[in-house]
């Protein structure tokens, strides 16, 4: 069994959309079990059309939901303790639950999974890492939300969980881990994000791939599993692709319904038509993992509807199931060993004095 402890409260619509993409899940993995927490008046009344989720959930009441506009200091004061997110993140720490799962505020769910879980040994900051469409199927990009001016050795340690995490869902024994950076070039680029290349292409890590810097228009193409950078450009990237599928979408509509001809071209084309928005289609790719932590906690979208609510449950299961936390704590090992990487981190920057 894998137990999903739920903030029932996040998210823009809140319960009706969380208990909708829970059911959707127990379908697809019937061995899953829920612990829902949230206001009961909002909660309870929408459990009932759920018989098949109600039958294997727990729902705990919670006086105090997050808000979407409430700053992380302020939802830590009035949440802790209190609140639905902060009891699905404590029900991870007391084992009492594999994974923590919201689409509730950002900031305040990063605050509090660091406060309530802790960092794993060696880990500053955690990272929110998110899986990626690509032209030759998907990668795994970090940060997109969670550090802003990450220094090189956080960048390092964004590539050695993000290599877990594309070892542990994507089944690639030695992810390829590029750099984004503004050009290829080994001079270009904020000193940071070179002694982070410096460092990784030193180490040469038998688990990992380095390939160098990578620029924005390689993520899409998938030349690299893992792409790593600050959640400053990297939530921009992520927001920028989010849009410009919308803009693609739109654009298509508005071209296939314009004249007669657009019309029946499109009944020929149809299927294509409907693999490609399926393709773009941003709930495929719903369900960020916030990484470096002593738990799974999964962020959703906070607009999604119940089938991208299901696919970040899905995260979590596959993250649990392909053991994420262990993977990772093997990597990070090899990786503050005796003091090397911190080494080479002096001596690069050394060099660019």
């Amino acid at each position: 069994m894998v137990k999903i402890a739920i903030d029932a409260m996040g998210g823009d619509k809140g319960p009706s959309i969380v208990l909708a993409g829970a059911d959707i899940a127990l379908v697809r993995r019937p061995e899953l079990t829920f612990q829902l927490f949230g206001e009961s008046a909002a909660v309870e009344p929408l459990l009932e059309a759920y018989p098949r989720l109600k039958a294997v959930s727990t729902f705990t009441h919670c006086d105090v939901t997050v808000q979407m506009d409430d700053k992380p200091s302020q939802a830590l004061r009035k949440g802790r303790w209190k609140s639905s997110m902060w009891r699905a993140l404590e029900a991870v720490k007391k084992g009492e639950a594999d994974v923590a799962l919201s689409a509730g505020n950002t900031g305040a769910l990063m605050a509090m999974s660091k406060f309530c879980l802790r960092t794993m040994a060696g880990i500053e900051r955690p990272a929110l890492a998110a899986l990626w469409p690509t032209l030759r199927g998907e990668s795994v990009v970090l940060d997109v939300g969670a550090t802003i001016n990450a220094d090189a050795q956080q960048l390092v340690d964004f590539a050695m969980m993000g290599g877990a995490m594309a070892r542990a869902l994507l089944d690639v024994a030695r992810p390829s881990v590029g750099l984004l950076n503004i050009g290829v070039e080994e001079m270009k680029g904020l000193e940071e994000v070179r002694v982070a290349g410096q460092i990784l292409k030193e180490a040469n890590f038998d688990h990992l791939n380095y390939v160098g810097f990578v620029e924005g228009d390689d993520i899409g193409r998938g030349t690299a599993d893992v792409v790593v950078t600050d959640a400053f450009a990297g939530n921009i990237a992520l927001k920028t692709a989010e849009g410009t599928a919308r803009q693609i979408a739109a654009h298509l509509r508005d071209a296939m319904g314009r004249t007669i001809m657009g019309r029946i071209g499109y009944l020929f084309a149809r299927g294509a038509f409907r693999e490609l928005r399926q393709k773009l289609d941003p709930r495929a790719s719903n369900g960020a993992v916030l990484l470096g932590l002593n738990g799974i906690v999964i962020k959703s979208h906070g607009g999604t509807d119940g089938v991208g609510y299901a696919n970040a449950i899905e995260v979590g299961y596959s993250m649990v199931k392909n053991g994420l936390l262990s993977k990772i704590r093997q990597d990070l090992g090899e990786y503050h060993r005796d003091g090397f990487v911190r080494e080479i981190a002096e001596a690069s920057l050394a060099d660019g004095e």
